[in-house]
């Protein structure tokens, strides 16, 4: 049964009310290995718009749409021998596939656009909702729009308390960052980095990467995401972050984030320790950048966008 404490959205771990919910146009957090997402069923134009809405989601902003399996994924868009490659190689997993869409696909999914982008989430919950509504869920992140992703329930209480109809709660999410997005319209292009490698996808596809050209057309691509109240300040080591510190005006409540982190255990905490630092009234965050590819790449790419300058 869900549970109810302070907030006004319940708090479960009853997949059946769950699934009702999403049956009857609700919409709900749904965990999955990366962030919660803000899960409507694809074809309920309604609840779709109510994602939006709660979120506070630009109207063309495309969303991912989540699918049990690539025979599913096929549905909604055209997979190419790239796609199936990927999807065999690396579903369920931490990787959507931006393709060519479906009539399936309602407007309001796309923006407008005529690609769709798809994955088959890794988290067991996540799956048996999708297996037993029979159909793909869009869920971009759980929160306000711009803001830190969310990587537990209490994080999506602490953005959508009262705006969502209900929290799935399958505890805290152990990748920690976004998928990566990979562009298979055209040339290979990867859109937004996560776990997934270029260097993974390049082998698994036979095929190089070339860079990424053009408007925004996947989630996560703006200048300007994934940011807390406080102002993030990025540098190399832990030497530079006591120099950046230190030049910081008086009255600046400082917290360095990143030193002796291993890139899974950075990319696991990274959300966790943004949102922390605005609980605890912290006015600067000095992040210790990580180095290599993979989650390191995701986590710079998450740290650039949170220290943009805010629009």
């Amino acid at each position: 049964m869900p549970r109810r404490g302070v907030s006004a959205t319940p708090v479960t771990t009853d997949i059946d009310v769950a699934v009702g919910v999403l049956r009857g146009g609700g919409i709900i957090g749904l965990p999955t290995e990366t962030v919660y997402g803000l899960a409507a069923r694809v074809s309920d134009r309604v609840a779709v718009s109510r994602v939006f809405a709660a979120k506070g989601r630009p109207v063309g902003h495309p969303l991912i749409v989540h699918v049990s399996s690539a025979a599913q994924a096929a549905r909604y868009a055209h997979l190419d021998a790239r796609a199936q490659a990927l999807a065999s190689a690396l579903w369920p997993g931490p990787l959507t596939i931006l393709l060519p869409r479906t009539a399936e696909v309602p407007d309001n999914v796309t923006g407008g656009r005529q690609t769709v982008a798809v994955r088959v989430p890794a988290h067991p919950m996540a799956l048996e909702v999708i297996d037993r509504l029979g159909e793909g869920l869009v869920a971009p992140s759980a929160n306000r729009f711009g803001h830190v992703s969310p990587t537990s329930p209490s994080h999506v209480i602490a953005d959508l308390d009262g705006l969502i109809d209900l929290v799935l709660d399958g505890g805290p999410c152990h990748v920690g960052v976004e998928s990566t997005i990979v562009d298979c319209t055209g040339p290979l292009q990867v859109l937004r980095p996560g776990a997934i490698s270029g260097e993974d996808i390049e082998a698994i596809c036979g095929e190089l990467i070339v860079p990424t050209t053009g408007e925004s057309r996947a989630a996560g691509m703006l200048a300007s995401h994934y940011a807390p109240r406080a102002r993030v300040h990025l540098v190399a080591d832990a030497e530079s972050s006591r120099t950046a510190a230190a030049a910081l005006p008086d009255g600046a409540t400082v917290r360095t984030i990143g030193e002796g982190l291993d890139a899974q255990s950075y990319a696991e905490a990274l959300y966790r320790m943004l949102r922390e630092a605005d609980t605890d009234g912290i006015t600067d965050v000095i992040a210790v950048l990580p180095t290599g590819d993979g989650l390191a790449a995701a986590v710079r790419d998450r740290l650039t966008k949170a220290a943009a300058e805010r629009t």
